[in-house]
């Protein structure tokens, strides 16, 4: 099944990739290793899993403004992901998005929990639409 679903354009581009949700906000400054793309926070459900080349959907960032540089680092390095798909995005997330070339969307039409990790998407940040060829996880409980 392939589904579209609307969502507010952040940074322009189109970006592929296999899905990887995080249940949790991401730090980049100090969470995210900027050589390798790897999420190195202790404690992280995604501590040990690279970023590079996924669709990585999260709620929000959090941390230091530094955390636009690191997204940009990785862009730099070839570790960025594809794209990044935010329930709400912050200033630290969008302006690294932007300054990365990295398309970004928020406050999709789907909530996060119900995309499930592996799918193939593809974010147009432009367009500000999400293509997701999978079936949606059942609503998370109120």
């Amino acid at each position: 099944m392939i589904l579209l679903f609307r969502a507010r354009a952040i940074s322009r581009g189109t970006g592929a990739g296999k899905l990887l949700v995080s249940s949790a906000p991401i730090t980049f400054l100090s969470g995210v290793d900027p050589e390798t793309g790897t999420i190195v926070e202790k404690g992280h459900p995604l501590e040990g899993q690279s970023i590079a080349g996924t669709v990585l959907a999260f709620d929000h960032g959090k941390g230091s403004t530094v955390g636009s540089y690191v997204l940009y680092a990785l862009r730099r390095n070839g570790k960025a992901p594809a794209a990044i798909i935010n329930t709400r995005a912050d200033p630290i997330i969008a302006v690294g998005a932007i300054i990365g070339n990295i398309p970004m969307v928020d406050q999709p039409a789907v909530d996060i929990a119900r995309l499930r990790t592996g799918t193939r998407v593809t974010v147009d940040g432009t367009e500000g639409t999400v293509e997701y060829e999978g079936d949606l996880l059942p609503e998370p409980p109120a």
